[in-house]
């Protein structure tokens, strides 16, 4: 991912510019449980085996971006507990600088994820020192965010804190990257800052539900509703989007892949076909392989196409963090 010829940041910020990605968001442990199948309520089943991994989609994402080259920083908490060095491992790892990371009392985020043999996994997190990431945090950590090109946000930390991230970043001419997730009602003025807004099918759906309830409908083509199960069905979703004011909208579609629509038009791609291990982690995979491209400057149709490479490589390993690729891993 080099950079095009003649790119740079604006000259009102060339001086300032430190980091390609900040992360601000959540750091876990992840428990993996492998199962044969996944219980069905009230069942007890005997497991295979049980890992801890480093975890957290804002860790995860972070990790992405390094290991591909994006110089990045993370701001967040872990706990005071053991788990803390497991979580910061592969950070570390990848050379992500944590200065704006902070250590609180109390346990590191948690994360149960249960593996089944298909490579499907069902995940419950607790988030432990995650709920430490207040808005007083993030301002503390104005000069970090304000030194990058992109600021990456997700939604395991307070919402309180995503939006007081994307408005500092804003306000900082920093482009916010926005994955929405897990599923949560922001502010339409906060997902207006996001460029892109990056939703799977089942969060599409779910923020397109609350738009409509809260605003009435919206100008843009009809969509039938509902899960999109299609590319055409998910560009659609991605037009009301773009219609409530968003700048631009990726969707990820998992084995079906991705569409996207921005300033530049629409465009679809479909996921690459690899034998899959564990789909723990791809979106994030995604999400900052995304972030770290769109910081060197590609457009984002074919920062996607990157991004889709780079989840079709982690599947095929176990685990978030040590799944992913390292810069001169080929992809997929």
């Amino acid at each position: 991912m080099s950079t095009p010829a003649g790119w740079a940041p604006t000259d009102r910020r060339r001086s300032s510019v430190r980091w390609d990605v900040v992360v601000v968001g959540s750091t876990n442990v992840d428990l993996v449980l492998t199962v044969a199948r996944h219980p069905r309520p009230g069942e007890t089943l005997i497991g295979g085996s049980g890992e801890l991994f480093a975890g957290g989609k804002g860790a995860n994402q972070a990790v992405a971006a390094a290991r591909l080259g994006a110089r990045t920083a993370m701001v967040g908490a872990v706990g005071g507990d053991p788990n803390a060095a497991v979580a910061l491992s592969e950070l570390t790892a990848a050379d992500v600088d944590l200065e704006a990371m902070a250590r609180v009392p109390g346990p590191t985020g948690l994360a149960v994820v249960t593996l089944a043999d298909d490579g499907e996994n069902t995940i419950v997190v607790v988030p432990g020192a995650n709920a430490a990431v207040t808005p007083a945090v993030v301002e503390a950590a104005r000069a970090v965010v304000g030194g990058a090109r992109i600021c990456l946000l997700q939604a395991e930390i307070p919402l309180e804190a995503v939006t007081r991230a994307a408005a500092i970043a804003a306000a900082e001419d920093v482009r916010v990257v926005l994955n929405l997730a897990p599923a949560c009602q922001l502010p339409i003025a906060t997902l207006r800052l996001a460029d892109p807004l990056v939703v799977n099918e089942h969060e599409v759906a779910l923020l397109l539900g609350w738009l409509r309830a809260e605003d009435g409908p919206s100008p843009a083509p009809a969509v039938t509703g509902g899960t999109p199960a299609t590319h055409a069905e998910a560009l659609a979703a991605a037009r009301a989007l773009r219609a409530y004011g968003v700048r631009s909208v990726v969707v990820t579609l998992g084995r079906l892949g991705a569409v996207g629509i921005g300033a530049d038009g629409e465009w679809s791609l479909p996921a690459r076909t690899v034998p899959v291990r564990d789909t723990t982690g791809a979106g994030d995979a995604f999400v900052g392989a995304l972030a770290a491209a769109l910081a060197a400057g590609h457009p984002l149709a074919d920062a996607a196409a990157t991004a889709t490479g780079v989840a079709a490589f982690s599947v095929q390993r176990l685990g978030a963090q040590a799944s992913y690729p390292w810069k001169d891993d080929p992809l997929p």
